[in-house]
């Protein structure tokens, strides 16, 4: 039994929220994934806050209108998932770092913002650092110089206190 004409309608509505509300759509085809694949590749997706979802083409085409999918409505074709997200990087991280160790999903391409991206360019992106990794950076770069001050207001109470330690002994 297929889905009714409301449920159909309900799909469209969510597939625009995710394509209009995310950084970044990744698609991708399964070609012979077993369950426990699948499974292994929603979690990671679910652990770095990327929505992944085997979508139906024709009512991917529909919801992609007024969004940024609509750059990549043509890639609907065949078993195609779609991992969308707020960090630009995390989809395609993801599903690139899973494709390299599974021949049986195929990453097609994908749009981030206005760029539509091959399977090349969401390769590239994959190894750019996620937003994650640039805060702990950042973070790390405005701490360094409060340590290095730290570090230098020290130095010299420990000189002083070895100088006295040294005439103390002296006399």
């Amino acid at each position: 039994m297929g889905m009714t004409r409301a449920r159909k309608q309900e799909e469209i509505e969510n597939l625009k929220a995710r394509m209009a509300n995310s950084e970044i759509i990744v698609l991708s085809q399964n070609k012979g994934l077993d369950a426990k694949s699948i499974t292994d590749l929603r979690l990671e997706m679910r652990k770095n806050d990327v929505e992944f979802k085997v979508v139906k083409n024709t009512l991917a085409k529909i919801a992609a209108e007024g969004t940024s999918g609509e750059k990549i409505a043509d890639m609907f074709a065949g078993p195609v998932a779609m991992a969308t997200s707020q960090d630009p990087v995390a989809a395609a991280k993801v599903a690139h770092n899973f494709a390299k160790g599974n021949d049986n999903l195929v990453i097609l391409g994908g749009v981030y913002g206005d760029m539509v991206l091959d399977a090349d360019g969401v390769k590239q992106l994959a190894s750019l650092p996620s937003l994650d990794e640039l805060r702990s950076k950042i973070i790390g770069l405005i701490q360094a110089p409060a340590q290095k001050i730290a570090q230098i207001t020290q130095i010299p109470a420990q000189q002083l206190v070895g100088v006295t330690k040294a005439y103390s002994e002296k006399a």
